[in-house]
């Protein structure tokens, strides 16, 4: 039997199980690790990475009622959380941009969501979330129905980040206590600090992950 090369051997497994499970997600892992080697990419697919964005999706539909027209992910990276929000067929979205500064990010970020680009439910927008109007940032007529941004603790500025979100704009925020990593500069150190850093005037969820290295804490609920 001929040796297979890692990239061969995980390839297959991958189209196995896209094959198994009937799933054009997997199938679109497969197509994006293959067309886009980005070292990043195995850490936003990572255990970590996808039990929070997970655990984001469970508390939408739990507590947000999980049905939203537009919903924008900012710092939106490889598009990792708008798939799995597009894939969980308990929540009801018609549509996610997902925003990152990036500019690597688009394509990857096209191509692992290629199916629900081709349905015109996945798009990319590569601006800086700082200079964002959020009146009008779901698209070009109309702001989102949800708000998202899981990387809190990498925003520098977070307080003129968040003053910039209009009153009354649905949100759901992450962040953690992982001090090790020299790009987290705006950890907290436990959910009261991160309530505080995003006061809102409606909580509908506020809750903590425990992780081997770290805690992740996630807010959601009207600013």
């Amino acid at each position: 039997m001929a040796t297979l090369s890692p990239d061969e051997y995980y390839g297959d497994i991958l189209e196995g199980l896209a094959a198994w499970f009937a799933s054009p997600q997997i199938a679109d892992v497969r197509a994006t690790v293959s067309r886009h080697p980005e070292p990043d990419l195995g850490t936003a697919l990572n255990r970590n990475q996808v039990t929070s964005k997970l655990w984001l999706a469970e508390s939408l539909r739990t507590h947000a009622g999980g049905t939203f027209g537009t919903v924008t992910v900012l710092g939106g990276w490889f598009g990792v959380l708008g798939a799995i929000l597009l894939a969980d067929r308990r929540l009801t979205i018609g549509r996610v941009v997902s925003v990152d500064l990036d500019p690597r990010c688009a394509p990857v970020a096209e191509s692992l969501n290629a199916t629900e680009v081709r349905a015109g439910r996945f798009s990319t927008r590569t601006a800086d979330m700082h200079s964002l109007d959020y009146a009008a940032s779901g698209d070009a007529s109309h702001p989102p129905d949800l708000l998202i941004n899981t990387s809190c603790e990498h925003i520098a500025g977070f307080a003129e980040w968040y003053a910039r979100v209009p009153a009354g704009r649905l949100l759901a925020l992450q962040s953690n206590d992982y001090y090790a990593i020299a790009d987290h500069v705006n950890c907290v150190s436990d959910l009261g600090a991160f309530q505080a850093q995003a006061p809102m005037r409606d909580v509908l969820f506020a809750g903590m992950q425990p992780h081997k290295k770290y805690r992740r804490f996630m807010l959601i609920g009207r600013k």
